[in-house]
């Protein structure tokens, strides 16, 4: 009984649960905030998209051409440094947010009338700024721990790294559901004014606990106190050269043999010229994106991008959409909780297939998995009841308002003769009965058959799609030289977020309902290219091995071909 209770007491102390557990507190208030972000600022602007639309593209493009420069930022400073100065930022600019809608939801009024409404326009650029700025450091948070931090922590475990890394996304997958739920239950029983100041005290809390965490992590593992000197750029260009070759990427963490920032003096710095110092972010951006792509996990990176340019997930589009099908909120919760167990459940598989057929095999079984799901989706583009008519002009409804001097249509006036009409799901007999506004007239009911594939192909697609996000995160931790851990993983974001905005552009491009099918086939498209860079990169690193499943041994050599630009000790 003792020996039980020691093993427990020492878990729940170890370095592994208290990383866990910082970052259960980091992401619930991270998904709290994004959730009522979009919700205030809708508030805020007479039901309007317009500021929730301006603040999804300017996160985005920060992200995009920042990325490289964040990661940089990473990979020269030391491990706690950048891990403490990321969270402050993080927590006190979105503390510093709330108090700001706090304030224009007191006195919105005044404001109005100040300036002619200049004052108000000022509030709502300080907001949109403060919170890109709490999300570029979310953004240094996820790539320091995720990234780095977590391959120290492991050590060369294999099998502790992915078991810590299908963790981390189960923490990701459960904060996804019940942080919207209860920040949304706070805001409804009680108000918008309620909900930021509950958000800006959990972010202050949140804070000060995390910093102790995260300073108990770095006391319990001192190889963290160890980083690896910046590689200079003659270097970089040496090592890149090496990508023409035959080389292949290792499937398990590798030693790298680099210079050691603890024992390691720096040189004097040349004086650097006021022209030098404005080209170099520049330079750094260009650097970080041609090291990306001489990574020899570059195809297996941008396959996990190309999965981002889709319509079929649990996003505002697929969500949108169903309402147009019309499925209730409450049918849509449901699919939501079970798109979130289908995740769990990817998770748990990347862990058992990683130890049967080894890391890069589990990503062409994961791709070929979600591919199969999604064929769903496709025939469901088919089946009664698809609104898909590609006679209809996507920008009919747009160009009628338009030229006839009608406002466009916001989320407060979801009238019956709106392209994006309402509908009352009948579950019992299969079908859908559009809302009417004439009790005359007797609704022809559509048939639930297509919007039922749609949502059971996402759903099912889930397990294949995060146990292949977690195979490509823990080839970048195995196969990425430490020095360049946060450029590369930046980079990465940067792509991850570029086919993300080409998605919403999609949607501009195509936004009534006839042209969704259109949208779900151009989707499956794009996830099929993703998963044949994949495979192609599997074929590089296993050769004619690809198809020879076989237990690996998690602890030894890996069952791949040497490293492409690394060297092993």
């Amino acid at each position: 009984m003792c020996k039980f209770a020691g093993s427990v007491i020492a878990y729940f102390t170890s370095a592994k649960f208290l990383l866990y557990l910082g970052h259960a507190l980091s992401t619930w208030g991270d998904r709290m905030w994004h959730f009522a972000v979009s919700v205030f600022l809708v508030e805020l602007y007479g039901n309007s998209l317009l500021l929730t639309a301006v603040y999804g593209l300017v996160v985005a493009g920060s992200v995009l051409l920042l990325g490289a420069l964040i990661g940089d930022w990473v990979d020269k400073n030391a491990r706690l440094k950048v891990a403490q100065t990321s969270l402050i930022v993080q927590n006190s600019s979105v503390i510093l947010c709330g108090v700001i809608l706090m304030i224009i939801f007191l006195f919105k009024t005044q404001l109005l009338t100040l300036y002619h409404g200049w004052l108000l326009t000022l509030c709502y650029i300080l907001v949109i700024t403060i919170a890109n700025i709490a999300n570029l450091a979310s953004t240094a948070t996820a790539i320091t721990i995720q990234r780095d931090w977590i391959v120290v922590v492991a050590g060369e475990d294999r099998s502790k790294l992915a078991d810590m890394n299908a963790t981390i996304r189960r923490i990701d997958q459960l904060t996804n559901i019940l942080a919207p739920m209860a920040v949304g239950q706070i805001m409804t029983f009680g108000s918008p004014m309620i909900g930021c100041g509950f958000i800006s005290g959990w972010n202050l809390m949140s804070m000060c606990v995390e910093y102790l965490l995260l300073w108990k992590v770095y006391q319990k593992t001192p190889t963290l106190a160890h980083k690896s000197a910046k590689v200079e750029a003659s270097e970089l260009k040496q090592l890149n050269a090496k990508k023409e070759s035959d080389m292949k990427p290792a499937e398990g963490v590798q030693l790298i043999i680099e210079k050691d920032v603890s024992g390691f003096e720096p040189q004097q710095e040349k004086e650097v010229g006021c022209a030098a110092r404005i080209a170099e972010p520049f330079i750094t951006f260009r650097d970080g994106w041609v090291a990306y792509y001489n990574q020899p996990v570059f195809l297996a990176g941008m396959g996990l991008a190309f999965l981002y340019m889709t319509v079929l997930g649990f996003d505002c589009i697929t969500t949108g959409y169903a309402y147009t099908q019309g499925l209730s909120g409450s049918v849509l919760s449901l699919l939501m909780g079970a798109s979130a167990v289908t995740g769990i459940m990817g998770t748990v598989a990347f862990t058992w297939l990683r130890r049967k057929c080894g890391l890069i095999r589990t990503g062409l079984i994961s791709g070929v998995a979600q591919l199969a799901c999604l064929i769903l989706c496709a025939i469901s583009v088919f089946m009664p009841g698809s609104p898909m008519d590609l006679t209809v002009s996507p920008f009919a409804d747009i160009s009628a308002r338009l030229f006839e001097n009608e406002p466009l249509p916001t989320i407060a006036s979801p009238e019956p003769e709106m392209i994006f009409a309402t509908g009352i799901p009948n579950l019992l007999n299969g079908s859908i009965a559009p809302v009417n506004s004439d009790p005359e007239m007797s609704p022809e009911p559509v048939p639930l058959i297509s919007v039922s594939l749609l949502f059971a192909g996402v759903i099912a697609a889930r397990v294949g799609l995060w146990s292949f996000d977690l195979t490509v995160t823990q080839l970048l931790q195995e196969n990425v030289i430490e020095s360049e851990r946060g450029i590369i993983n930046g980079v990465q974001n940067s792509m991850n977020y570029l086919l993300d905005l080409l998605h919403f552009i999609m949607v501009i491009l195509a936004p009534n309902p006839e042209a969704f099918g259109l949208l779900v086939l151009i989707s499956v498209s794009f996830v099929a290219m993703g998963h044949i860079m994949y495979f192609r990169f599997a074929q590089k690193s296993l050769g004619k091995q690809l198809f020879v499943c076989h237990t690996p041994d998690p602890k030894t050599a890996p069952d791949s071909s040497p490293p492409g630009n690394t060297s092993t000790v």
